[in-house]
């Protein structure tokens, strides 16, 4: 993709930056992928007569969203009501183990452009045969977090192996003009035995990249990390030496109680809230504001399609808003400025890029959405003034099909609600025909076992 010079308009642009300043009839200068300038549409054009304006009506101008956490697949809908460890034994892990390489690139075809396409940037994806999935970012134009699926024990034997997350590392990590990070993974620490735990930190330090893994997503954990290291889970995290490379990022984080909350504030430690997961799992409710407060960089996240049925990140930030209120009983709490903030530069400190993405400020990366403005859900709009609700509706009211253009280092990738650098069309056939022979090996897996795939519940 060649990157072009221009001027980005719209009616309102919303930078995120430190003040959560809002330009009416704000403007972007954006050069080779960056975002040069930024101010009126009146004083950037004055400035640079020669540069080609590209005005998008009827838009509010934002920084792309940061899904934090996510998985691609396409279970959606397909295994529902479930107590977790019964969705895992039986639904998801005999999954992980007859997926094909194929079909995980196929998967993040899918899981990509529905990202692009409603508003998100940048994936966290943890998954599997993970080369498919960069190849997949390169080609789509989107930014990425490649995290594989690892296990690193001989009784699971459904994910990927450190030997794979090395050879992603060497092969992907900055690749596609720095737009394809790739951080070492478990999927969690009991699905690894003490050796992949230490290699697991190695690579981590080696490669001065991020790890990240599911932790405290349910209460059961507690019990047993107790049982196996006498303490909590982010203590035995801490002294098992993972808060000791370069960043660590925890998925969920529901059960951390106050002690727990202080110690990761004081480390290289970040937090993915995945809000829509957590209530339909029956996980709990994280304590995001408790951490908010302790100064740990919190993302959203919106978890894979079959724990959640979509990638809206829209509608994660909704959804983080009420729960956060929910939680603490109060009205006032997860206010629509620190909502928006989470889906965008707080979510990019999350993951270590916050000094190229989410906000829109002069010399980082021109990852911009323009949201719609004439719809339902933006009515009444008012972007300045006592009555300003702006950021109100982008909360609680905007859904990712309200978003008419992606644009991601410059280029843009999603134009008036359509997908341009692949055919959507192809993505859902190809998925549509490939759905029968997952599913067909998944059924013969489990008339050979019964009890689906083993789990750390069932040790002695």
């Amino acid at each position: 993709m060649t990157a072009t010079t221009m001027i980005l308009a719209g009616d309102y642009l919303l930078t995120m930056d430190a003040a959560n300043r809002v330009v009416t009839d704000g403007a972007v200068l954006i050069r080779e992928g960056a975002i040069a300038a930024v101010g009126g549409l009146a004083t950037l054009t004055a400035a640079n007569p020669s540069v080609p304006v590209k005005k998008i009506g009827n838009s509010v101008l934002m920084p792309g969203l940061v899904n934090a956490h996510a998985h691609s697949g396409f279970l959606r809908g397909t295994a529902e009501h479930l107590p977790v460890w019964d969705w895992l034994t039986r639904h998801i892990n005999p999954m992980h183990r007859v997926l094909q390489p194929y079909e995980a690139e196929a998967a993040s075809w899918l899981c990509y452009a529905e990202s692009l396409l409603s508003g998100t940037t940048t994936v966290v994806d943890m998954w599997r045969f993970m080369e498919g999935s960069a190849g997949v970012a390169e080609a789509i134009g989107s930014r990425l977090v490649a995290v594989p699926y690892v296990g690193e024990h001989p009784d699971y034997n459904y994910f990927d192996t450190l030997d794979m997350n090395e050879m992603l590392l060497e092969t992907w990590h900055r690749k596609a003009g720095g737009r394809i990070n790739v951080w070492v993974g478990l999927e969690h620490l009991f699905y690894a035995d003490e050796s992949g735990q230490h290699r697991a930190i190695e690579l981590a330090r080696r490669f001065d990249t991020g790890f990240h893994t599911h932790c405290s997503e349910a209460e059961i954990e507690l019990a047993e990390f107790r049982k196996r290291y006498g303490k909590r889970p982010m203590f035995a995290l801490d002294e098992l030496g993972f808060f000791d490379t370069p960043r660590t990022m925890i998925a969920h984080a529901v059960w951390l109680d106050g002690s727990e909350i202080e110690l990761i504030a004081g480390r290289r430690v970040s937090v993915a809230h995945n809000p829509v997961s957590n209530m339909k799992l029956a996980s709990g409710i994280a304590p995001i504001g408790e951490m908010l407060r302790a100064g740990v960089p919190v993302g959203i996240g919106t978890d894979g399609e079959k724990e959640n049925n979509n990638f809206d990140m829209f509608e994660e930030m909704k959804v983080a808003s009420l729960l956060g209120k929910l939680r603490d009983l109060d009205a006032s709490a997860m206010d629509s400025w620190q909502v928006l903030r989470l889906a965008t530069i707080t979510g990019a400190q999350a993951v270590g890029l916050e000094r190229e993405i989410g906000s829109i400020e002069p010399g980082k990366r021109a990852d911009i959405i323009a949201v719609r403005t004439d719809t339902p859900r933006m009515t009444p709009l008012f972007g300045e003034g006592e009555w300003f609700n702006l950021h109100h509706n982008l909360v609680h009211a905007v859904r990712g099909g309200d978003v008419a253009m992606t644009m991601v280092d410059g280029q843009i990738l999603v134009e008036d609600g359509q997908l341009r650098t692949a055919d959507l069309k192809d993505i859902i056939a190809n998925i549509r025909a490939l759905v029968p022979g997952l599913f067909g090996r998944r059924a013969a897996y489990l008339a050979e076992n019964a009890e689906g795939t083993k789990q750390w519940t069932k040790q002695a």
